[in-house]
Formats: structure tokens, C-alpha cells, sequence
């Protein structure tokens, strides 16, 4: 695919991109190789701008080519994922064709000449996917392999799921996850013959991404690439009743008493859900209904991820209407899931009446990776596994602590890991993983990624059997906090558009570190890009004060933010009354407040 380099002379160094002649020529070159005619179109419409006057009519348009035509866009663990638009630093077809084919030449050679390789392909509802999916499906086919397309736009975690059901050498996932709906991605997984240890059916990590980029840097203009017009099979809605075959075989069989209100966020997870809960027995359930059925348009919400705030409001309104006694959201791939609850002890009714006045709240995605955390120790009863070996709980460097603890305390084994599935999902002996983003692995047998489905229908029986004892998910916590101590996390994150402030970001942090965080003197600061504790490098700073406070920045993988993971940790008594621990709970809140100015300042936010 073509790219720009920097060194040659006809390079403009100040505008950050090459004379307008030779911009012209790239472009020129770009259309005629394209394969999508409204791409060319939207080339030829900007090139047409940016002529008028030599440039100086529409300065916004030769900028614009400037910045699409800026490299290409970077193949990496994370696959691809970009704005949707024309050009070689976007996403479209012509960079998704030259993805694929660079796949297809990666798995030829990982294989050999006499092997076929076996590819599932799946997509969801934005803009393009069906697009993006069919065009991957059309170039493995001409390169030799065996396709397997997923017969409609479905959750992530059913790609998944049929890679390693189904004995794929790869998946490709066409998906932007939560990302704003201009966007669209590229995610990787391989199995199959091509891994075959823990790690088999996960996406891809170093050295793979390297090899299939080298692939992907190699492949020549996208129209000479071969796309098949037929010969891949498309797979009926068994593979979805397989899926939710395995995710009923989580379910405990009790009768249900929980009612619970649901949103898909206008993602594709809405019905699958739906049938998930049913089959584990839940009928009552209340779904958002202008945010069940999929809209790449997202209109009911600024951004699609349930992180976000106001994001669930939606069905937390609902949920204090209707009485419920739970909300499950999904981000609109369906790989993650939120959670949020009734707690009486945050309820101000102050100013406006809301939900949240009245105390509904999102759980915090390391209070749910904490309950799950005791849910599995306590599903799988013993710390060792049939074959003798030591069964595992994992989470990622800037999730809580807690789960360490929870697996010690069972007799269970703990691997922290570098942020991201990815590496989650390759820990040996895996009976459960999560990350404090949202993202919960309840099945690694079946699903080994992050699965929004299994973990909404385990969450909803974990507070199901708590309703039946007349206690909630909040007291689950409290007990959680006595006995392991009070974890609690926060995040602060700061969103740039000129990227080039991240990287001084973090430099700004590593020249000057903080020395105290909330009073208390910073014992161990740590640069986890030389690699820490056995993790491979990574560009993020961890800071720890004697109190046991703690602080991971990052920049995030995903979107244009650097993060901040805070963790402060407070001693609860074993006797705790709920009174008490709802102190601690206090002292802790009013500790991370201190310890966001103190980042703040650190950050120059």
C-alpha cells in the first residue's frame, strides 16, 4: 500500500507534509487505485477544492488531504480503527482490502503452500461493517482460504466464540466497539494451527501484529488485489444458538426473582442478550427501547460507550420507574458490560430529581471484576483443576488489586497483566479475567476475550440468589471490603486532539513525578516502558505511596486520551457494620478526590 516518507525532497517540513505537487501525485495515485467509486468520488471532490487557486481558495481542503494522506493507518495488537473516509490514513475499503490481503499472505506463510487456512468473519451494524466484512471475505477467498462470514452483524464475542468452536486459524472482527460513530475498526484473532497454546482464539499480540503489518506493507495497490466474487460460506444462526448453548451452561437453574432493565446502546447485542437472559430464566426484564435495535447513528447518546457519563441514563430512568432491581448496559459490539444498582448510601435528593438523586449508580468496572472475581472462586469450588493444575484469576496492571487478593485467599492463582484481552485471555489455567474498563472473560473454555453476554447473564444470578437472601450487589461489596479491605478506584483521563500533547503528557510526568499522592510521600515510582514485575514493556508510569495508594498513567490504545488508573486502599475490620464500612467508603472517596488534584497538577491539566 502506498505510504509517504518523510526523507524525500519533495517532503514540505513546514507544514508537516509533502509539497502541494507532489501531495497532488498521492492522491492522483490513490484514486486510481481505489476500489469503492464514492471514495473516489469524496478524493476527487477534495482534490478539486484544494486545486482551486493553487490551494488558496480552500486552505481547509489541502489540510484535510494533508492529514489523510499523513502515512497510513498503523496495524497493531489492536488491529485497525479509524474515522471512516477515503485515503490511506483512514478506514475504507481500499485499506481494508490491503488488510486482509496482508492477513491472507501472513496465515500462507505461517501455514505453508498445502494448507487452507480456515478464516471466520464477522462484522456489526455501524457504517461499512457489512462493507468491510464482505471485502475481507472476498480477498481470503482468492488467496486460498476457507471463509466462514457470521450470517448477520453480531456481537464480538460470537466471533470469538466460533473461532475457537469452530477451529479457525484467524477471525477478523469488523468493529469500532464504543468509538464515536464516524469510526470503524479491524480487530485480529488467531487459533487454530496457527496458535495453539493458552492463547489459542485471542487477538493478536507482538510478534503477530508485526508479521501481519510486514504482510500488509508489502501488498500493492488495492485494485490489482484479487477479490473472489463468490466461494466463501456464510454460516447459519446455529453458531449464535452455540454460543448461547455455552452461556446457558453458566447458569445456576434457581428460580428468578430479579427484574432488570437492559440497553444495547444502539449495538448490535440488544436480542442476543435478550435470549441469554431468557434461557437462564429471566422474564423480567424491561429493554430501553429506543436504544434495542442497532442505528450506526448512535442518536440517543454522545458517545456509545457506557463509560461515558449520562451515557445509561436512559435505563437507569427506566430502572427507577419501574421499580428494577438492576441495569445491565452493553457497549454496541456487546463485549462489555456495565453494571448499575440502587445504593441508598449515594442518594442526595438534592436539586433535580433524577435517578441518580434517588442513589441509582453504575458500578465501577473493578467493584464488578471484585464480585465476579468471588463468583468464580466460588463456582469452581476448588483452587485446582482436574489435570492437578492451579486454576488462575487475571486482571490487567491498572485494575484493582482486589482479584490478587479474592485468588489468594481461595488458594487460587493471580496473573496481572498488560492492559487489553489480548493478554488477559493468555493466561494458562484462565477460569476468570476482567479489566476495569467494562471487560469480563466468565467462559475462557468458550470465549477467550472479553464477553458482555456471559457476564451480564452471571451478574444478573449473582444478584438474583443475593435478592433471595434480601441483599443486594451493594452488600456483596461491603463483604468483598472485609474481607480483602476497601479498594476503591477511579479514573481520570483527559481527551486530546492534537496528539502530539500526549507524548508531552507523559514526558511532562516522567521529568517531574509527583511526590506525594494525597498527602502521602510516593515510595515507588516505576517507567513501565522498561518493563516491570515481568510485564513487557509498555508507555505508562506507576506511581505508590507508603499508604498503598496507587496510580497508573497510560496513554489509551484505542482513543485519543491519557488515562489515570487510581487506587486507594482503606482497612475494614472483619465486623464491620455496614455503617462502618460505609465510612470507609467516605474516607476513601474523599482520599482519591485529593489524589485527582495532585494528577491534575502532575499533568499540567
Amino acid at each position: 500500500m502506498t505510504s509517504l516518507d518523510t526523507d524525500d525532497p519533495a517532503w514540505e517540513p513546514t507544514t508537516g507534509g509533502p509539497h502541494l505537487s507532489a501531495l497532488l501525485d498521492q492522491v492522483e495515485a490513490w484514486i486510481a487505485a481505489d476500489v469503492d467509486e464514492d471514495d473516489k468520488a469524496e478524493l476527487r471532490a477534495l482534490l478539486d477544492r484544494a486545486t482551486a487557486d493553487d490551494g488558496a481558495k480552500y486552505p481547509a481542503a489541502v489540510l484535510e488531504l494533508r492529514d489523510r494522506f499523513n502515512g497510513t493507518l498503523q496495524f497493531g495488537t489492536a488491529g485497525l480503527r479509524g474515522t471512516m473516509a477515503a485515503g490511506p490514513n483512514r478506514m475504507n475499503r481500499a485499506v481494508v482490502v490491503g488488510a486482509a490481503a496482508g492477513l491472507g499472505a501472513y496465515l500462507a506463510d505461517a501455514l505453508g503452500a498445502d494448507a487452507t487456512p480456515r478464516v471466520v468473519v464477522g462484522y456489526d451494524a455501524r457504517y461499512r461493517s457489512a462493507d468491510f466484512a464482505r471485502d475481507t471475505a472476498a480477498v481470503l477467498t482468492a488467496a486460498g482460504a476457507e471463509v466462514l462470514l457470521l450470517p448477520a452483524a453480531l456481537p464480538t464475542p460470537v466471533l470469538a466464540f466460533a473461532v475457537r468452536r469452530l477451529g479457525a486459524d484467524a477471525g477478523v472482527m469488523v468493529t469500532a466497539s464504543h468509538n464515536p460513530a464516524r469510526d470503524n475498526g479491524y480487530k485480529v484473532y488467531l487459533g487454530g494451527r496457527v496458535v495453539t497454546d493458552s492463547g489459542q482464539g485471542a487477538q493478536i499480540v507482538p510478534p503477530y501484529d508485526a508479521l501481519i503489518a510486514e504482510r500488509i506493507a508489502a501488498v500493492g495497490p488495492a485494485a490489482a488485489v484479487p477479490r473472489a466474487e463468490s466461494g466463501w460460506r456464510v454460516l447459519g444462526r446455529e453458531i449464535v444458538d452455540d454460543y448461547l448453548a455455552t452461556v446457558r451452561a453458566l447458569s445456576d437453574g434457581a428460580p428468578r426473582r430479579l427484574r432488570i432493565v437492559t440497553t444495547s446502546l444502539h449495538g448490535v447485542g440488544g436480542r442476543v442478550l435478550a435470549r441469554a437472559l431468557a434461557e437462564a430464566g429471566f422474564t423480567d426484564v424491561l429493554p430501553v427501547e429506543e436504544q434495542l435495535d442497532p442505528d450506526p447513528r448512535f442518536p440517543t447518546v454522545a458517545f456509545p460507550n457506557p463509560e461515558e457519563r449520562g451515557a445509561i441514563d436512559m435505563a437507569i430512568a427506566l430502572a427507577s420507574e419501574a421499580r428494577a432491581d438492576l441495569v445491565i448496559a452493553n457497549d454496541p459490539d456487546a463485549d462489555r458490560c456495565a453494571v448499575a444498582v440502587y445504593d441508598p448510601t449515594v442518594g442526595t435528593y438534592q436539586g433535580a430529581e433524577t435517578a441518580r438523586s434517588h442513589g441509582w449508580r453504575m458500578l465501577h468496572g473493578d467493584e464488578v471484576g471484585a464480585l465476579l472475581g468471588v463468583d468464580a472462586v466460588t463456582r469452581h469450588k476448588a483452587p485446582l483443576g482436574g489435570d492437578g493444575r492451579q486454576r488462575t484469576l487475571a486482571s490487567s496492571v491498572v485494575s484493582s488489586r482486589v482479584l490478587a487478593r479474592i485468588a489468594k485467599a481461595h488458594g487460587f492463582g493471580h496473573a496481572t497483566t498488560l492492559t487489553g484481552f489480548k493478554w488477559i485471555a493468555r493466561t494458562p489455567n484462565l477460569v476468570f479475567g476482567y479489566e476495569e474498563a467494562l471487560g469480563y472473560c466468565v467462559d475462557p473454555e468458550n470465549v477467550r476475550d472479553k464477553d458482555g453476554i456471559s457476564a451480564a447473564v452471571v451478574v444478573a444470578q449473582l444478584a438474583d440468589r443475593l435478592k433471595a437472601e434480601g441483599r443486594t450487589l451493594v452488600d456483596a461489596l461491603d463483604d468483598v471490603a472485609r474481607a480483602h479491605g476497601l479498594h476503591l478506584t477511579d479514573q481520570l483521563s483527559a481527551r486530546f486532539s492534537d496528539l502530539e500533547r500526549i507524548g508531552e503528557t507523559m514526558a511532562r510526568l516522567r521529568a517531574h513525578p509527583p511526590r506525594t499522592l494525597a498527602g502521602a510521600g510516593v515510595s515507588r515510582i516505576q517507567d513501565l516502558s522498561a518493563g516491570v514485575d515481568g510485564l513487557p514493556p509498555t508507555d505508562g508510569v506507576l506511581l505508590e505511596a507508603g499508604d498503598g495508594t496507587r496510580v497508573i498513567v497510560r496513554p489509551s490504545g484505542t482513543e485519543p486520551k491519557v488515562k489515570c488508573y487510581l487506587e486507594v486502599v482503606v482497612p475494614v475490620a472483619r465486623d464491620a457494620t455496614s455503617y462502618d464500612v460505609g465510612k470507609a467508603r467516605v474516607a476513601a472517596h474523599a482520599r482519591l478526590d485529593k489524589v485527582k488534584a495532585d494528577m491534575r497538577r502532575a499533568l499540567g491539566l
